[in-house]
């Protein structure tokens, strides 16, 4: 059997394992050794643990576990409450204030933890009983969570932007000021979406009268929400700041933020030494279960590129654009990476299938690196709400009230994510979005 047809039968092997429900750094490890072993012999071994060492020395990835820190810190010190509190008595008079109130605090959360867990699982228990109270309807308090909770994937700093930049090899700092506009971008969407839809449907989303707004003058309205405003706009200030301004890799902007989220925390009298612990086992957890997947995910890359298999997909990929264009290479690529989106997790995806395919479209199809990035990032940000393992989906359900079914929360996801879709063909239709930033602070 020629290696190509084994790396075939390799990935079939890794497909079918993962669907079953092997754990995922296992499969990926497992089959890289036994079709290694097949291919190369003992030889494979000898390749094996210099490729993992120079995978896991990088000193890129230390952000990783600084950016969870960080976010698991502001989980625990109240600023998401506050924060939708404050937004809820700024929008109430609006059609779907509460909601937009939601995508608002939501993009600040992401800019400021980019951990969608602790974002979908802070505003479900706080917004959807609140947007259900004054009366909307459950399909849109719900699937505005889910996709506000989503938004630290793509919003910089986050942690899928940092894994990106690291296998496909460009500055972390750049990708991060590419994917800035798309970010704001998808926020408007999301916005626009709630205006349209209130304004067209006003049974669904009415305008609500917020217990004790009459106490609160003008003044102290504003006050308040500056005070709301504050924390997350300093942390942002302080990590995306430090690094556009070159004052600090994005390593070092991590440990920045780790220290402004200490900080925060204190200042809301929400720090002590149980929540240190706290925030440091599940940072330890979060932390091991992204390098363990990158070991195994390595393996299985080294294995597969040692059968040839990326070989195979550059020559199937050559035919399609040999009878088209490169254009529908991409649409391909991106097609895939959703429907992949289905079932798989974004970290998997981004070990698994983007070492595979991103060289291809980068060196043989000529497209932009830093560009591509960014459309995978915003392909990979709907994976969180694509049933059935949407990670959004779930984490929501758990917190929900008993009134909201799962069926609620699937039928409120649709229009989001379709949403994602149009903003994913809007910045491939117009690189710009995603170039011109990175152009202008750098001459790149």
């Amino acid at each position: 059997m020629g290696s190509e047809y084994l790396a075939g039968w390799m990935f079939l092997a890794l497909t079918i394992l993962l669907m079953a429900g092997f754990p995922v750094a296992c499969t990926l490890m497992g089959t890289a050794i036994f079709f290694g072993f097949l291919g190369s012999g003992l030889d494979f071994f000898e390749l094996l643990p210099l490729r993992i060492w120079g995978s896991v020395k990088n000193v890129v990835l230390i952000a990783v576990p600084l950016f969870v820190f960080m976010g698991v810190t502001l989980e625990k010190s109240g600023l998401a409450e506050e924060l939708l509190e404050t937004m809820g008595l700024l929008f109430r008079r609006v059609r779907g204030g509460l909601a937009i109130s939601t995508v608002f605090v939501g993009a600040l959360l992401g800019a400021s933890t980019g951990i969608v867990g602790a974002t979908v699982v802070t505003m479900g228990l706080l917004a959807v009983p609140t947007m259900l109270r004054h009366g909307y309807q459950p399909e849109l308090a719900t699937g505005t969570v889910c996709a506000s909770g989503t938004l630290g994937q793509i919003i910089p700093p986050s942690i899928v932007l940092v894994l990106l930049a690291t296998i496909v090899q460009i500055p972390v700092g750049d990708l991060f000021m590419a994917s800035l506009l798309p970010g704001i971008m998808l926020v408007m969407l999301y916005m626009v979406y709630i205006l349209i839809i209130s304004m067209a449907k006003p049974e669904i989303a009415p305008p609500v009268s917020i217990e004790g707004e009459h106490d609160l003058t003008k003044q102290q309205l504003i006050k308040r929400a500056l005070r709301a405003l504050f924390p997350p706009l300093f942390l942002i200030t302080a990590v995306l700041g430090s690094i556009f301004a070159g004052i600090a890799s994005p390593t070092e902007a991590a440990s920045v933020g780790c220290v402004g989220a200490v900080i925060l925390a204190v200042w809301n009298r929400r720090f002590n030494l149980s929540i240190l612990k706290e925030v440091s086992a599940t940072t330890t957890r979060l932390t091991c279960m992204v390098f363990i997947i990158l070991i195994g995910a390595n393996a299985f890359g080294l294995t597969f590129r040692e059968l040839e298999g990326d070989e195979l997909i550059r020559r199937f990929l050559f035919d399609i654009a040999g009878d088209y264009n490169k254009w529908v290479v991409l649409a391909i690529v991106m097609g895939v990476i959703f429907l992949v989106g289905f079932v798989l997790d974004f970290i998997e995806i981004i070990f698994i299938h983007v070492p595979v395919l991103v060289p291809i479209l980068v060196d043989d199809f000529g497209f932009d690196p830093l560009w591509i990035c960014v459309l995978l990032a915003i392909n990979l940000q709907t994976s969180f709400m694509t049933p059935p393992f949407g990670f959004s989906l779930f984490y929501l359900k758990a917190v929900t009230p008993p009134q909201v079914t799962t069926g609620h929360i699937y039928r409120g996801i649709i229009p989001f994510v379709l949403i994602q879709l149009a903003g994913l063909f809007v910045v491939a239709f117009w690189p710009q979005i995603a170039t011109w930033l990175p152009t202008i602070v750098y001459t790149r």
